[in-house]
């Protein structure tokens, strides 16, 4: 890569946009990623950094992302100490990003770097975040795309953000809606869901997508069932994050009265016909649905305590803001 900066920007001013690559064991290809990405920013004429984030990886790829870094001014190593993961490698990226606009990509080659220019000037148009569609993907259909298909319709369906492709990698934020998010386990693939609750605006455009040439990849249908309990994870926080008492108490309260009234039946059922209910099976299902109630209640209870203590002791508020006109 050469050192030199086309666009004559000073790399010491707040950049404008924040380039954002999760890296784990991709030295065959991080040296020409990098290169594609800063050639088509400079380019374009953009004030931009490139943050490359190593999450652990054991083949080197720290090494070369240290010298990278001393060559070329636009680039920061973000180097972890051991694998975290995905999400993880895409939180330390945003919080450590400086630009107004965030733009994250994979590091395989897959995504198309002279993609970047189209997202931003999409984004620019007014969305808080605009999504690649890989239209036509460039991977296996009964490993990869047949579950991506299946996990976006789901997706879609259970939260009700319509997207073709929530596992490309290759989208754009505005900083203030992925500056304070701390993902873990599979959320990097729900950040467009995150964002909803901010109230974001949406886009999708369609990016190239290429085969994998070098390395290995680290997907596979097996991290399936934990996108699943992510997914599940999200349903809440879209509909309970900030009053758990109405999930834990309606759940409770059912429960309970479930209980209350196969007891009040076996009651009457012993009063008035002198019927045994002592080995009933019936008996013990309703003290069962009784007491899990109780408990379901109490946890809501203990919830409500916790996220409202968290909102106030934490200074974070329950709405976003787009905009004050005065």
């Amino acid at each position: 890569m050469k050192g030199n900066h086309g666009d004559g920007t000073r790399q010491d001013d707040m950049p404008e946009v924040s380039v954002v690559v999760p890296l784990y064991n991709e030295r065959e290809n991080v040296e020409e990623l990098g290169s594609r990405i800063l050639s088509v920013m400079r380019q374009k004429g953009f004030s931009f950094e490139l943050i490359l984030v190593d999450d652990g990886s054991s083949d080197g790829t720290d090494e070369l992302l240290r010298r990278l870094a001393a060559a070329e001014p636009e680039i920061k190593a973000i180097i972890f100490r051991r694998n975290f993961g995905q999400s993880a490698a895409m939180t330390a990226g945003f919080q450590h990003a400086r630009g107004d606009i965030v733009v994250t990509l994979d590091g395989d080659l897959q995504n198309d770097p002279d993609d970047i220019p189209r997202i931003v000037e999409k984004l620019r148009e007014g969305y808080d975040v605009v999504c690649g569609w890989r239209r036509d993907r460039k991977d296996p259909f009964i490993s990869r795309k047949l579950p991506s298909k299946i996990a976006n319709w789901l997706i879609g369906w259970a939260t009700g953000v319509q997207m073709h492709d929530y596992g490309c990698s290759l989208k754009a934020y505005r900083k203030e809606i992925v500056e304070d998010m701390i993902l873990y386990g599979e959320l990097h693939r729900f950040i467009p869901v995150l964002a909803n609750l901010k109230g974001a605006r949406f886009a999708e455009i369609v990016v190239k997508h290429h085969p994998r040439i070098r390395g290995k990849s680290k997907y596979g249908i097996g991290r399936t069932f934990r996108v699943i309990l992510d997914l599940m994870l999200m349903i809440f926080f879209q509909k309970f994050a900030t009053r758990p008492l109405q999930f834990f108490g309606l759940s409770g309260g059912l429960l309970f009265l479930s209980g209350f009234f196969i007891e009040l039946y076996l009651t009457m059922q012993k009063l008035l016909f002198h019927e045994h209910i002592g080995n009933r099976p019936l008996l013990l299902l309703g003290m069962l649905l009784m007491i899990t109630g109780v408990i379901l209640l109490g946890i809501g209870l203990l919830a409500e305590l916790v996220i409202r203590t968290y909102y106030e002791s934490s200074g974070k508020r329950i709405y976003a803001v787009r905009e004050i006109v005065e």
